[in-house]
C-alpha cells in the first residue's frame, strides 16, 4: 500500500480518499491505520466501500479512528461483508473521545441484532458529533430498528439525516420512528425511506410526526413504497399544519393517481406550507391530475419551485395545462422534470412559450 506515506507526510493535503472496490487487505488496512494515526494527515473523508473486511481488518482501521489524531469526519463501509467482530471493533473506535465522525455509511451490510445492538448503543452515548448515518440494505429488523430509537432518544442527537431505505420495515417500526422524531432531543431534517414496504397505515404514523411541533422534519423521501392515495391523502392533511416544516417531498412510483393529486393540491395551496420540491415520478396520474397540480402551481399561496414528473405517461393534452403556470407570473416554479414522457411536437412547442416568456422565472427544463 503505497498510498501511506504520501498521506502520513506533513506536505500532503489530500482531503478525500476513495478506494471503492480496490480490493484492499490487511497489508492495506494497516497503512491506511497509520495514515489515519498520523498527527499530519489532512484526510477528512475515507471510502473504503465495497472491500471485503474481515474482523482483523476491521481492528486495524479502528486502532487508526480511535486515535487522537484521527480528524476523519465521513466513513463509508458499503458492502464490506461487516461481521460481528468488525461491529465490535468499530464500535469501539465510535466510543472514543477522540471520534470526530459526522458521517457513516454502513449500507449494504447484513447486520444482525447484535450488530446493531452494539453500534446503536455506542452511537447514542457517544457519538454526539454524527451528523448523517446511512444503513441502506441492512436486514433490520424491529429489534434493530428499537434499538437506533431507543439509543438516538436517550441523549440529546445532532443526528440530522437518517436514511434506512431499502430494509422492511414494519408499522411497529413506523410508530417508533414517529414517535422518535416527535421527541424534543431529535433534530432530524431528512428521513430516507425508500422501497420499505411502507403502506398508508406508515404513513398515518409519519403524519403524526409531521403534526408535532417537536418535529424539524424537512425532506421525507417515500419513493418506491405502496403509498397510494389515501396514504397522500393522509399525508397531506399534515402538510396543512403550521407546525409541519416539511420542504421536500419525494414520492416516485407510489401508486398515486389523480384521487391523490386532489388531496395534495389542497395542501400546496395552503398558506402555511412550507412545500418546495416535489417528486411524483412513475406515477400515473392522468390529466385530471395533471390539471390539478397545475392549477394549484398558478396560486399565490403555492411556493413549489420544484416540480418532477418523469415517466408519468404524459401527453401533448397535459402540456396544455402545465404551460398556463409556466408564462402566468404567478408561478414560483424554477425547475420542471418531464424526462421520459411522450410530450411530441406539439406538446413541447406548447411549454417552451412558457420559458421564453417574460413573465415566466423557469430556470431549468427537462
Amino acid at each position: 500500500m503505497l498510498l501511506s506515506p504520501g498521506l502520513a507526510n506533513n506536505l500532503s493535503e489530500l482531503g478525500t480518499l476513495k478506494l471503492i472496490g480496490c480490493g484492499v487487505t490487511n497489508e492495506g488496512c494497516a497503512a491506511l491505520a497509520s495514515a489515519l494515526a498520523s498527527n499530519t494527515s489532512h484526510l477528512r473523508e475515507l471510502d473504503l466501500s465495497q472491500n471485503s473486511l474481515n474482523d482483523l481488518e476491521m481492528i486495524m482501521l479502528s486502532a487508526g479512528l480511535e486515535n487522537p489524531s484521527c480528524r476523519l469526519e465521513k466513513l463509508k463501509l458499503l458492502s464490506c461483508g461487516l461481521t460481528e467482530g468488525g461491529c465490535a471493533a468499530l464500535s469501539s473506535a465510535l466510543a472514543s473521545n477522540s471520534s470526530h465522525l459526522r458521517e457513516l455509511d454502513l449500507s449494504e451490510n447484513s447486520l444482525s441484532y447484535l450488530h446493531t445492538m452494539l453500534l446503536f448503543d455506542v452511537i447514542g452515548k457517544h457519538c454526539w458529533k454524527l451528523e448523517a448515518l446511512k444503513l441502506v440494505s441492512c436486514s433490520c429488523t424491529d429489534e434493530g430498528c428499537a434499538a437506533l430509537v431507543s439509543a438516538l432518544r436517550s441523549n440529546p442527537s445532532h443526528l440530522r439525516e437518517l436514511d434506512l431505505s431499502k430494509n422492511n420495515l414494519s408499522y411497529l417500526d413506523m410508530t417508533l420512528l414517529s414517535a422518535a422524531m416527535e421527541n424534543h432531543c431529535w433534530k432530524l431534517e431528512t428521513l430516507k425511506l425508500k422501497d420499505c414496504g411502507i403502506t398508508e397505515e406508515g404513513c398515518a404514523a409519519l403524519a403524526s410526526a409531521l403534526r408535532s411541533n417537536h418535529s424539524h422534519l424537512i425532506e421525507l423521501d417515500l419513493s418506491g413504497n405502496k403509498v397510494g392515495d389515501f396514504g397522500v391523502q393522509i399525508l397531506s392533511a399534515a402538510l396543512e399544519i403550521p407546525y409541519c416544516k416539511l420542504g421536500t417531498l419525494k414520492l416516485v412510483s407510489c401508486d398515486i393517481t389523480d384521487n391523490g393529486c386532489v388531496a395534495l393540491v389542497s395542501a400546496l395551496r395552503s398558506n402555511h406550507s412550507h412545500f418546495r420540491n416535489l417528486d411524483l415520478s412513475g406515477n400515473k396520474l392522468g390529466n385530471l391530475g395533471i390539471k390539478l397540480l397545475s392549477d394549484a402551481l398558478e396560486n399565490p399561496y403555492c411556493k413549489v419551485e420544484t416540480l418532477k414528473l418523469n415517466d408519468c405517461d404524459l401527453t401533448d393534452e397535459d402540456c396544455v395545462s402545465l404551460a398556463s403556470p409556466l408564462i402566468l407570473n404567478f408561478s414560483n416554479l424554477r425547475e420542471l422534470d418531464l424526462s421520459e414522457n411522450k410530450l411530441g411536437d406539439s406538446g413541447v412547442k406548447l411549454l417552451l412559450a412558457g420559458p421564453e416568456s417574460h413573465l415566466s422565472k423557469l430556470a431549468t427544463f427537462k
